[in-house]
């Protein structure tokens, strides 16, 4: 199969750039909780870093820390949110942050405001006021210390549930993309995630996109055809996986505006000409998957549309997307009400309270809330879900990543990869999906991959070589079942530097220790944010030990190519090297033993990450 025609992609691109930060109607909502400042504002200088911690505020979904210029002890400028760089949401979810954009030396000013709902901002703090520290000798050193016996508590794995991809149909395409066949490289990509970090469903767009197939109309009558949809999902299902459908876009023929596009591909974005048939068409396919696939389908989750508060996947009102919502949300319970449904699905945490309210006065079910962030780690929408009367539903964030910009740097190096570990750690408990978009560099929105490293969203690259995103969910994926407790002392603990350890089912540990920021400046890294590790673990004493390490001279493909001299496209003698170097390698270390503990120490640059295993006693 080939692609549908479309837009050259540099159009595409054009258009999206134009439209992408317009956002739908924000406005409309109930009135949102008046939330006091935070308290307890506690500016800690460390070397390259300031760490900020403050107490929580109830109903907060998350908090933006703000910096302003000082003259002596006057503050002289105006607070503004601190910019790291992601593009997108800057309110983080913890009650802490690290802030690395600052000149080292300079004394700034620092408050932070409560945040209720994304678009809504509290009042600011009494501000403190600190200075990162200049880069010294040696790298300061963090003390972790854990006890190997502690009775610990469940390790969630929010990078389980879901993982991004693109639209499924590009499983049936035969072209070629970097000289690699694309439907069976992006199935081999799937694949992949499913066998080594054991995910389990694949959320994508577009799945009613007339590249299917499955509307249109002859005299007048709407004609069903979901065949190629049965061929995508029976493929999903021959790896181990099944779909997230999120339903959309819409079809050509039932569409009141077809010239409404987005992407290459031209997803029609517009409201359906007649909601009577688009309730018919949703209703029938949710009827043929049960009849096709049998119970198993009670179990998937049904998505309305995509990110319908930005512009550019939207050509109507809040008010019709109100409509759509209800509309396809009733037509999939009138199938089976045991099947899940839900959204908004939407750009940069929005229109969550919206739909909720909405929702609330139209009886339209709510099994789960949906969202998307980038660049931060994810919001906590617990109490959003409960000041609205929605508790018990679930909270997926069907997109997540480092960046929502195509074709960005930061995508391809190990910056990402500890960025990852950062959110999913803070994820997890609160969220019950946090789905990385996406899995493989076989992505074509704005256009196919101009070269092998072009900033792709892709965890794996065209030709599947893993970036440093996949090797740290590859790690990830290493975490036993217990997750224990880690006692963190000094220069840049429990924020800059952050821990995750465990114990498996036979006794053995697993401790994942990386150094993060989420300033996307310092994504090649700053000597100055390098730590030495001192790692104490009790009752460990003679258990053999091996480290894995994850930085830029371990597992970052950008290094390797870049030394390798790949220009657009390997050659044949460079993909073999590619491959050859695509697995991050374990070296066994002898710890020092102290009063029956091992002690490891290693240097651990920015960004880097290290998993520790401890073999069972």
């Amino acid at each position: 199969m080939t692609n549908a025609s479309g837009p050259e992609p540099s159009d595409a691109r054009t258009d999206w750039e134009a439209r992408i930060a317009r956002r739908s109607d924000e406005g409309g909502t109930a009135a949102l909780p008046d939330l006091p400042p935070p308290a307890g504002l506690i500016a800690t200088p460390g070397c390259g870093h300031v760490r900020l911690s403050w107490q929580p505020v109830d109903g907060a979904v998350g908090y933006l820390v703000h910096r302003a210029t000082l003259d002596g002890d006057r503050v002289s400028g105006p607070f503004t949110p601190v910019d790291h760089l992601g593009g997108d949401v800057l309110s983080v979810p913890d009650t802490w942050y690290v802030d690395t954009t600052g000149s080292p030396g300079e004394r700034y000013a620092y408050a932070v405001a409560a945040v209720p709902e994304v678009t809504v901002i509290g009042a600011l703090s009494d501000p403190v006021s600190a200075a990162a520290l200049p880069a010294g000798g040696d790298p300061p050193t963090v003390t972790l210390h854990l006890d190997s016996d502690a009775a610990g508590a469940t390790l969630h794995r929010p990078w389980q549930p879901m993982i991004g991809s693109e639209r499924l149909s590009q499983l049936l395409c035969r072209d070629r993309s970097g000289g690699r066949e694309i439907g069976t490289e992006l199935l081999a990509a799937l694949r992949q995630v499913r066998d080594e970090i054991g995910v389990t469903t694949v959320r994508a767009h577009s799945i009613l996109h007339d590249d299917l197939g499955v509307y249109r109309e002859v005299d007048g009558e709407p004609v069903y055809d979901f065949s190629r949809v049965d061929q995508v999902y029976d493929l999903l299902l021959g790896i181990g996986m099944t779909p997230v459908v999120e339903i959309g876009f819409m079809p050509r023929d039932l569409a009141s505006d077809p010239d409404r596009t987005v992407f290459t591909y031209r997803g029609i974005i517009s409201p359906p000409r007649d909601w009577d048939r688009w309730s018919g068409l949703v209703r029938a396919l949710v009827a043929h998957l049960l009849e096709r696939y049998g119970e198993q389908v009670l179990g998937w989750d049904f998505e309305v549309w995509n990110e319908a508060n930005l512009e550019v996947f939207w050509s109507g009102s809040r008010e019709e997307w109100m409509r759509l919502y209800d509309v396809t949300a009733r037509a999939v319970k009138d199938v089976d009400p045991r099947i899940p449904v839900g959204g908004p699905s939407s750009a940069a945490a929005g229109w969550v309270d919206a739909l909720l309210e909405h929702a609330a006065r139209s009886g339209a079910p709510v099994d789960f809330v949906s969202t998307h962030t980038y660049g931060s780690p994810p919001l906590d929408l617990r109490p959003t879900l409960a000041r609205l009367g929605f508790p018990g539903a679930r909270i997926l964030w069907t997109e997540w990543g480092v960046t929502p910009t195509h074709f960005h740097p930061v995508n391809d190096g190990t910056s990402a990869g500890t960025f990852l570990l950062t959110g999913m750690r803070s994820a997890a408990g609160r969220v019950d999906a946090l789905s990385y978009w996406v899995a493989s560099d076989h992505f074509e929105e704005l256009g196919r991959p101009p070269r092998l490293l072009h900033g792709g969203f892709g965890l794996l690259t065209v030709g599947g070589i893993a970036k440093p995103r996949y090797h740290a969910l590859r790690m990830l994926a290493q975490l036993g079942e217990t997750e224990l407790p880690v006692r963190a002392t000094g220069d840049g603990a429990d924020g800059l530097v952050q821990t995750w350890a465990s114990r498996r089912a036979d006794g053995s540990l697993a401790v994942l220790v990386w150094v993060s920021t989420l300033d996307q400046s310092k994504r090649d890294g700053d000597p100055a944010l390098a730590r030495r590790i001192r790692l104490v673990i009790d009752h460990a004493a003679g258990r053999p030990v091996l480290v894995t390490r994850l930085d830029r001279e371990h597992g970052d493909i950008t290094t390797l190519a870049d030394r390798l001299g790949v220009a657009d496209w390997p050659t044949d003698e460079q993909w073999a090297a590619l491959r050859a170097a695509d697995q991050l390698r374990a070296e066994k270390v002898q710890p020092e033993v102290e009063d029956g503990a091992a002690v490891i120490e290693l240097t651990l640059p920015q960004p880097g990450a290290v998993l520790v295993e401890v073999s069972g006693a």
